[in-house]
Formats: structure tokens, sequence, C-alpha cells
């Protein structure tokens, strides 16, 4: 086993680029080992829909980073209290779906630290009936990462913060998250330790665990790879969210001009269709206006510059050009 220095890097798109550069370019006669701590960022399952899992009005006021994973599974939180494992190895064929094999040493080290904790469903770990751990896996076919959160002491009224969806009525064909009762590790440990010292400790317990086990640096080359796969990726509003099920969005509210209704389809992260019903009164056709959001990116800064040149008094009647704009999107998009 080889332990990846991530040299104290805490952006999650970063983090997760090397995860991922780890996975697909180190040398597979070998298995690695990455530990990480991000920033405050909702990271989302590869086939979740994104706006479905997050808050987005307040992720955007808190500056909480969004990033999609290459791993199925739910969106979980992460922040300065949540230490993140990887292990990276051999595709041979039982590995895949065995969660336990790679919870196993890690259990092992919490209960040596009077953490009474086990693997419970397919992929959590729990202390009682309480998440204090979540896992998912990827395979390349040839390669996998098996990868999970341990929460010392993240901020759990974040968690319910930045993951309660505000959005109306989406359905959409993403892996919907199931939410459990979560805990942090540091409410069942005797004494308080920082992050750090867990951190040193885990690896401490796993290096028992692996013989012979070394410790690796990336040389500025691969760090420039690395660099290179997060801008070219984890950077992108594409993965992030473009990736996203193809869904519909039903959205209404009454104002003191009548009912809107609209219905919004969205693939790719792009509106493919626009209807807006009501008992409104207007002066233009709606069909004008429902064209203009045919292709444009389902995203709060493309439907601002779509309704800049927008007179909406003349589809609606004296409605203000933000009511109308969050009830589109949900979230206070124009001036």
């Amino acid at each position: 086993m080889i332990f990846i220095e991530n040299e104290v890097n805490t952006n999650p798109r970063l983090n997760l680029a090397l995860e991922e550069y780890i996975l697909r370019k180190f040398n597979p006669a070998n298995d690695y080992l990455l530990f990480y701590i991000n920033e405050p960022s909702i990271i989302i399952g590869r086939n979740q829909n994104t706006l479905e899992e997050i808050n987005h009005q307040y992720v955007e006021d808190h500056n909480i980073h969004v990033v999609r994973r290459i791993s199925g599974g739910g969106a979980v939180y992460h922040d300065f209290g949540n230490l993140n494992f990887s292990f990276i190895t051999n595709h041979d064929g039982k590995s895949l779906s065995n969660f336990e094999k790679f919870t196993a040493p890690v259990i092992k080290v919490l209960n040596a630290l009077g953490v009474k904790a086990q693997l419970k469903g397919r992929n959590d770990i729990q202390v009682a009936e309480k998440k204090i751990s979540g896992t998912a896996q990827f395979s390349t076919g040839k390669r996998m990462v098996s990868h999970g959160t341990l929460l010392l002491d993240t901020d759990l009224e974040e968690v319910v913060n930045a993951l309660n969806v505000k959005m109306d009525k989406i359905v959409s064909k993403g892996h919907k998250s199931v939410r459990s009762r979560v805990a942090n590790i540091s409410e069942y440990l005797k004494q308080p330790i920082k992050i750090e010292e867990f951190r040193s400790l885990l690896l401490a317990g796993l290096y028992e665990e692996s013989e012979p086990f070394e410790k690796y640096q990336l040389t500025p080359e691969e760090w420039e790879g690395v660099h290179r796969l997060k801008e070219e990726k984890y950077d992108t509003w594409d993965w992030n969210y473009g990736k996203s099920p193809k869904f519909n969005i039903q959205r209404s509210k009454r104002f003191p001009v009548g009912e809107l209704d609209v219905r919004i389809f969205v693939e790719k992260g792009h509106i493919q269709d626009f209807k807006i019903y009501g008992d409104f009164f207007g002066k233009e056709p709606l069909k004008s206006l429902e064209e203009r959001f045919i292709g444009v990116r389902y995203e709060s800064e493309d439907i601002l510059a779509l309704l800049n040149d927008v007179d909406i008094k003349e589809y609606f009647g004296d409605l203000p050009k933000n009511d109308f704009a969050q009830l589109v999107y949900g979230a206070d998009v124009a001036d």
C-alpha cells in the first residue's frame, strides 16, 4: 500500500481530480491510499440531478462548492470536520460492491478509539442507528476506487441547510439521496481530538493493517496533470450540473396579476421545452417568450442574461421581473 500525500489541499475539485488521476494514471501494480479534507462543499453522486439535491440559494449565498464525483450513491456534505479516505486498487471481480473489505480496517481503527462502529446496510458505517460514514465505489474495469467520509466534527446544521432542497416538484431519473440520521464521531470519543490528530491515528492504524506501507509525493509534472484534469472536468458546469439526468420541473405561484404555472423539461442541463400556463392577462403571446428559453442552460446566470432585455409586463401585466425569475429558477437571479 502506498499512501499519497495530497499536500494539505482543501479544494474539493482538486482533491477529486487527484483521486481520479491516481486511479487512471498511477502504476496499476500498486494499491494506493489517499486522505483529503475539503472546504465546505456538496459532493454529488455520479447519477444524480444536482438541482434535486441542493438548496441552491443557500449554497450560492454561503459560497459552498458543488462538485460531482465519479462514483454513484447520494449527495454528501463536506467541511473541515470531515476526513475523506480513498482506497485505489485493482478490480479483481470480487471487490466491487464489497464495502466490507474496504471499511473493515477503518472500523477496526474506530473501535480501537472506543467508537463502537460497524458496517450496516449496504455501505454505511454506523454507531447504533446513526451514520458516521458513507462509502461509494467506481470502477474503470481494471482499476477501482473505494472512498468514504468520516464525520469527525462536521457542522451537522449545515448538512441540513445545504441539502434542504427548495425547488418545487422536480421529477427526474436521477438517483435521489436517502437522508439518514447522522452523528459525529467526536460524540463517541472519550477525549476530543482535532482532525489532524484523527488523520494521524487512522493512518497509523491502517499502516498496521498493511505491510509494506510507503509514502509518496507527486512530482511537479504529475501535479500539472491533476490541475489539468481539474480545469477540464471538475471546474466545469457541464460536469457538475450538465451531466444531470433529464428532468421535469413544475413550479406555480399566485401573484397579484394571477396564477403562473411553468413547466420546464431539462436534458443535459439545457432547457428543451418551456411552457407557461395561468389565469393572468398579458399583451404579447407567450410563445415568443417560451421560445427564448429553448436551448438555454438551466442556470441562474443564463436565465438572468436571457431576461435582461425582456419586458415581462408585456406578457403578464404588472409583474416584477425578479418574481418571474424566482419562479423559473427558485432563486433570486434578477436585479
